[in-house]
């Protein structure tokens, strides 16, 4: 259950939320191209929380 969970779609807003930082600084790492897993469906971005956590596991969102 949790895997269907965890692959679910979020916007901006809920990543954020989710990796406890402020959506402005999720856009930036956008712009900035940090390598978050992000997917542009339309005008929107959105995420997958299992890509999110793969990416913080794989410590390419640690601050350079």
């Amino acid at each position: 259950m949790s895997e269907i969970i965890n692959d679910k779609w979020i916007n901006i807003d809920e990543a954020a939320t989710y990796l406890g930082v402020k959506p402005v600084t999720v856009r930036d790492w956008i712009r900035k191209e940090k390598g978050i897993p992000a997917h542009k469906i339309g005008k929107q971005w959105k995420f997958k929380i299992s890509e999110l956590d793969n990416w913080v596991k794989s410590g390419k969102s640690a601050m350079e």
